[in-house]
């Protein structure tokens, strides 16, 4: 990427959906709602940080995460979908329920990936470098918008464990050191050439409101 402004960027994880709740594999094709316990995240999200003078929400283009940051939106914060920001598609996995079977399956992408084959995927899915291709492009558009200083996104778990490699400049192979719960938060500083991660996963929001 060219060297771009200064910026902060506050990159959450959606709210809980039933599919998570029951552990569900949801995927980029499957465009679940929140539910109740998810919308209740959102909310603590947005009474803790709302003060945040964001100039920017970027979101992905399912609903999960436009629910996660509706009151964001409901404020008029100027809002933009990046499909670049989509969780990575698990293709014949999605809408499967957790099974002996398919935590096989899903072992062995985690370590085909683990292993630095970053081109594997699910029948009908994405592979890890078919996402960061998308991601570099949709970050590029993000942080050469000069005057976007503090932006907040919403996205997916491995959407965004795959992000931090790419910000962080890790190989791939290293996206399960950047864990992620329902809205939990990553802050990063950028100055305009290297990313620095300011807040590592914080749940704060929640621990606040006792959920």
């Amino acid at each position: 990427m060219d060297k771009k402004k200064n910026k902060k960027l506050y990159i959450i994880r959606h709210g809980e959906t039933d599919f998570n709740k029951d552990g569900i594999v949801q995927g980029r094709g499957v465009n679940s709602d929140l539910n109740a316990t998810g919308i209740a995240q959102g909310e603590a999200f947005y009474k803790k940080y709302k003060n945040i003078p964001f100039d920017k929400l970027y979101t992905s283009t399912l609903k999960r995460t436009h629910q996660t940051v509706k009151d964001f939106i409901n404020d008029g914060l100027v809002w933009e979908q990046l499909a670049g920001l989509d969780e990575l598609a698990w293709g014949v996995y999605e809408g499967q329920k957790s099974n002996a079977a398919l935590r096989e399956a899903f072992v062995n992408l985690i370590q085909a990936w683990a292993a630095g084959h970053y081109d594997v995927k699910p029948e009908g899915g994405e592979s890890p470098n078919e996402v960061y291709v998308r991601q570099a492009a949709a970050m590029n558009h993000i942080t050469k918008q000069d005057h976007e200083n503090t932006v907040l996104i919403c996205m997916h778990g491995r959407a965004i464990r795959l992000l931090m490699c790419l910000l962080m400049k890790k190989p791939l192979s290293e996206m399960d050191t950047y864990p992620h719960q329902n809205t939990s938060l990553y802050v990063l500083n950028y100055d305009g050439e290297q990313f620095e991660i300011e807040v590592f996963n914080s749940l704060a929001h929640l621990e606040e409101q006792g959920l």
